[in-house]
């Protein structure tokens, strides 16, 4: 069963994620717990390009690979988010990177491109979910995933843990002793 497309607003309703990072702009596609399809427009006004020089060459204006790999996760946490949205991360079951393999890029991204982030859903657990797929401008395949995977944690474990690591850096270390 297919669901409906999300724009920014309904993305905006399932992740945490604000300008300038969020980085996926359309959901056009969604099979829950299957595959996701999403859009993510490139344009020269990102804060990524704003020191480029007006003299800069064509390769200067390639797309950082590391926003292309967050814009596929945060197309794979719409996958889960579909079914447990949660924008507010210190309330609810927060959404981590939990690591990434078989990455290979095959092309580029500049200003004007359409990236289209195919992800496919292959395992899931309670707390794990396992992703792959690929990243495409029009029909050239730019960036490969063979596997990616997020798990999910309660945010009062997560705020506790933090709350255990502040308190040792407060008293855990002593001057001149």
């Amino acid at each position: 069963m297919r669901t409906s497309v999300a724009g920014p607003a309904g993305i905006k309703r399932l992740l945490p994620h604000r300008h300038p990072i969020l980085l996926v702009d359309r959901v056009l596609e969604l099979v829950p717990g299957e595959r996701l399809t999403a859009l993510k427009a490139v344009t020269g006004n990102e804060p990524w390009y704003r020191d480029v020089s007006e003299h800069a060459a064509e390769e200067d204006y390639d797309y950082p690979p590391a926003l292309l790999i967050e814009s596929w996760c945060q197309s794979a946490a719409l996958l889960v988010a579909r079914d447990a949205p949660n924008p507010d991360v210190l309330d609810g079951r927060v959404m981590l990177f939990g690591g990434m393999s078989g990455l290979n890029f095959t092309g580029r991204v500049r200003p004007g491109d359409a990236v289209v982030h195919e992800v496919r859903q292959i395992r899931a657990f309670d707390d794990t979910v396992i992703f792959e797929g690929r990243s495409s401008v029009g029909d050239d395949v730019v960036m490969e995933v063979g596997q990616a995977m997020i798990v999910l944690r309660p945010a009062s474990e997560l705020a506790a843990a933090a709350g255990a690591v502040s308190a040792q850096g407060r008293g855990g270390a002593h001057d001149g002793d």
